[in-house]
């Protein structure tokens, strides 16, 4: 089967790449799908949300739901055909983390999500095994900080479009098995987490959709040491400084979330109202966002390079 991400099959690579480029929305607000409840969405408006998915790995809702209701990522996620919830040891019993900042005191603070500062590019999970693959995230808005706290996004297929563009090496260096190795973390109790390598762009195997694992750290992050990977590394800093044109910014506000397939994202420090803090719910699925029949068009679509985005 042809695959683009395939280094030895350029003309796959070219069709999908070309397809890709037609595709894809030109501003955040193309991201966006206004929904009356997330929780029960009408099928115009699931269609809409998997739409925007298959081209860009990403949708934005905009719903006018205030409630701190936890079931709305769950149950948005259901209806996006997401089941195997990723809980770690931080989210609450059922899985679903809350993004705030905490207490001076909680053991919470030496971990950035939960503190109002900022945090660099990256995609969710980057320190798990492959086994844990986080392949979709669910983030909604209860409270908006009183100033701050956007987010900026990419489309880590536009991110291994740019490496390949400049150097198919780069890319190579990027899919070694130990390009990227995230150390041990330690506690009082001994290792929490153990040692990670892995590569920054790989293929999974079930979709055979592309999947990044990175981390723009400079701390608690181990490159190989070798040209290609150095150069590539930088490379791909770079890119994600330099404000493309694949490169949207956001700020959700209650009601709003993001559902994307672990898109690149970064986070801008806030500063928080005290009354009303900043409040996200996150929730990590180790599914992918899909839709077959949708994913059969696109997939004949990239095969003829006539493919259009699909506006709402």
């Amino acid at each position: 089967m042809d695959t683009p991400f395939n280094l030895d099959d350029q003309a796959a690579y070219k069709r999908w790449r070309d397809a890709k480029r037609v595709s894809h929305p030109r501003c955040a607000q193309d991201l966006v799908v206004d929904v009356a409840d997330p929780r029960a969405l009408t099928d115009a408006e699931q269609q809409a949300l998997l739409q925007r998915c298959t081209v860009a790995n990403m949708a934005i809702y905009r719903s006018p739901i205030r409630d701190p209701d936890k079931d709305i990522p769950r149950q948005l996620a259901r209806q996006l055909g997401l089941h195997r919830l990723d809980g770690n040891w931080l989210a609450d019993e059922d899985g679903i983390s809350q993004i705030a900042a905490a207490a001076p005191m909680s053991n919470r603070t030496a971990f950035i999500p939960y503190t109002n500062r900022s945090i660099k590019w990256h995609t969710d999970g980057y320190y798990h095994p492959q086994s844990r693959h986080i392949r979709s995230m669910i983030l909604h808005c209860v409270r908006a900080a009183a100033a701050g706290g956007e987010n900026a996004l990419m489309d880590h297929e536009m991110a291994y479009i740019a490496v390949r563009e400049a150097n198919p090496d780069w890319v190579r260096a990027l899919m070694a098995p130990d390009v990227m190795t995230i150390p041990e973390r330690r506690d009082e109790d001994g290792v929490a987490r153990a040692e990670q390598a892995g590569p920054v762009f790989s293929v999974d195997e079930f979709s055979g959709a592309l999947h990044m694992r990175y981390t723009a750290r400079t701390r608690s992050v181990q490159w190989k040491n070798d040209v290609p990977t150095r150069a590539a590394v930088a490379f791909l800093a770079q890119s994600l400084e330099a404000d493309g044109p694949h490169l949207f910014r956001v700020r959700l506000e209650p009601g709003m979330g993001l559902v994307c397939n672990n898109v690149l994202h970064d986070r801008a420090g806030f500063v928080d109202e005290v009354q009303q803090p900043r409040l996200l719910y996150r929730a990590r699925y180790l599914d992918r966002i899909h839709s077959p029949t949708l994913a059969s068009a696109t997939a004949a679509a990239f095969s003829s390079s006539q493919y259009q985005f699909l506006a709402q």
